[in-house]
C-alpha cells in the first residue's frame, strides 16, 4: 500500500502562496534586467538548464556513490546528512537550501520520493536548481494523492508490494533520495558509479542507470 509520509518538521514558512518572496523578488528582477536589455532571454534558460541537469546534480550524484561504496559514509548521511554533506569531512557541500539535510534510502521494499507542496523547497547544493515540473502544482499536487501513478509517468514501474513514502520538503528541511545500486557494478570506482546517478533518481521519480543504459546514452 501507498503511503504519504509528511516531513518531520516545522512547516512552510510561507504557506498559501506558490512562490516564496525570494523566488518573486528573482522574477521580479529578472524581468527588470530582460526588459532593460542587460540579459537574453534565450541565453538565460540555457543557463539555468545547465545548472538543472549537468553542474548541480554532479554534487548529489558523488555523495550517492559515495554511500554505495563506503559503508561508514552512508550511516554517516542516513544519521545526519547535514554533516556528511556539507562538512570539510564531508563533501563541503553547503549553503543556501541546505542547511538542514535528511537523506532516506530505496530499498527493494520501500521507494522514497520527495516534493515540496506548497512551493519549491530543494537541495539546491546537491541538486542545482529544481527543474520546472518540480515547482509545478500538477506534480506538487498529485504525488501525493497518487505517488505510484506519477512515478509511473516518470518510467518508475515498482512492484505492487513497495511501498511508497512521500517525503514533503519545507524552509526548514530537505531530503535526498539515495537510489538502489544498480545490478552489475561491483567493484566500480565512485567516479563511474556516480554516472549512474541521475536527479530524478534522487528526487525519486527515477530510478539509477542501468551499466546498460549508460553504455547506451
Amino acid at each position: 500500500m501507498d503511503t504519504n509520509t509528511p516531513a518531520n518538521g516545522p512547516g512552510h514558512t510561507h504557506p498559501g502562496s506558490t512562490l516564496s518572496e525570494m523566488d518573486l523578488r528573482v522574477r521580479a528582477l529578472e524581468t527588470l534586467l530582460v526588459q532593460k536589455g542587460y540579459i537574453d532571454p534565450a541565453a538565460l534558460d540555457v543557463l539555468i538548464e545547465t545548472y538543472e541537469t549537468r553542474i548541480g546534480p554532479h554534487n548529489g550524484a558523488r555523495v550517492v556513490a559515495r554511500a554505495w561504496t563506503d559503508p561508514a559514509y552512508r550511516r554517516w548521511l542516513l544519521e545526519d546528512a547535514t554533516a556528511a554533506i556539507g562538512s570539510a569531512e564531508g563533501f563541503g557541500f553547503s549553503g543556501r537550501q541546505g542547511e538542514h539535510m535528511v537523506a532516506v534510502e530505496n530499498t527493494p521494499d520501500v521507494h522514497n520520493v520527495v516534493v515540496c507542496t506548497l512551493c519549491s523547497c530543494y537541495p539546491w547544493p546537491v541538486l542545482g536548481l529544481p527543474p520546472v515540473w518540480y515547482k509545478s502544482a500538477p506534480y506538487r499536487s498529485r504525488v501525493v494523492i497518487d505517488p505510484r501513478g506519477v512515478i509511473a509517468e516518470f518510467g518508475v514501474q515498482l512492484p505492487a508490494s513497495t511501498q511508497i513514502r512521500v517525503w514533503d520538503s519545507t524552509a526548514e528541511i530537505r531530503y535526498l533520495v539515495i537510489p538502489m545500486r544498480p545490478a552489475g557494478t561491483d567493484g566500480w570506482s565512485e567516479a563511474q558509479l556516480a554516472r549512474l546517478v541521475t536527479r530524478d533518481s534522487m528526487i525519486g521519480t527515477g530510478l539509477a542507470l542501468s551499466p546498460d543504459a549508460l553504455a547506451a546514452a
